[in-house]
């Protein structure tokens, strides 16, 4: 064997993977500066378009947003999406004689009709299950409340319906703890189920609503009973196509 070969076959291979590498890094500064250089006529485009043709621009990123949200990616500079929270339904999105009814609590209690459009649907859920009248639950949030869901009483009473809420705590654990007490729908929720509670406790609406009231220590009819009771009187008027004022 030549004592030569060896070596030759050595400065082949090194000359070879010095011209590989030689190729490969003119390839990578090619694409570097051909990628640098459409970076750069891309935005020099985009600049154009948003001076020239804003109109355009507006289009695209409202096409790329609604790309990503299709896909559910979350944009991290974009204001959170709160609606789904919101506590409001439009009027045509309940039945009809439900936003007759919203509408006239609207107006008579200067609220927005699509908040209490959510809590007339929600009180017409909540009869289904306990057999109190839409226009009851309604009635009595407009007596405790006039429909404000962050009053509290001097004696703690708090939200729509005025639960007492360090009594009836353990009623909002499923909801989260006692803070839901300040959700509309929640505090609905537990409202109408301590009524439920004291109506059958008492064995007539009348009397249910005179402890829901105050308990044992409201002693006779103070008024509140007969108020609530109108007001659930106009209500089914309303409901029933009649005009009724919504002056007090």
């Amino acid at each position: 064997m030549n004592p030569s070969q060896p070596v030759s076959r050595f400065s082949q291979v090194r000359s070879g993977i010095h011209i590989f590498l030689s190729d490969v890094g003119r390839g990578v500064l090619t694409l570097t500066h051909s990628g640098l250089a459409m970076l750069g006529l891309s935005l020099v485009l985009g600049l154009s378009v948003s001076l020239l043709r804003p109109d355009l621009l507006a289009q695209s990123e409202t096409v790329v947003y609604e790309w990503l949200r299709d896909r559910q990616l979350s944009l991290w500079w974009e204001p959170q999406n709160t609606a789904d929270r919101a506590t409001a339904t439009d009027l045509s999105d309940v039945p009809r004689k439900q936003a007759v009814v919203a509408a006239w609590l609207a107006s008579k209690y200067r609220v927005a009709p699509e908040p209490i459009a959510a809590l007339v649907a929600e009180a017409y859920e909540l009869s289904e299950s306990t057999k109190l009248k839409p226009h009851l639950i309604l009635a009595v949030m407009a007596v405790e409340s006039s429909f404000h869901p962050y009053v509290q009483s001097p004696a703690g009473a708090q939200g729509l319906m005025q639960v007492m809420t360090d009594i009836h705590v353990r009623k909002y654990e499923k909801y989260g703890g006692k803070m839901a007490a300040f959700d509309p729908l929640t505090n609905m929720r537990v409202g109408v189920q301590v009524l439920h509670e004291y109506i059958k406790l008492k064995g007539s609406v009348e009397d249910g609503l005179l402890f829901y009231l105050g308990g044992d220590l409201v002693q006779g009819e103070t008024g509140y009973v007969a108020k609530v009771l109108a007001e659930q009187a106009k209500l089914d008027a309303v409901a029933a196509g009649q005009k009724i004022s919504t002056q007090p």
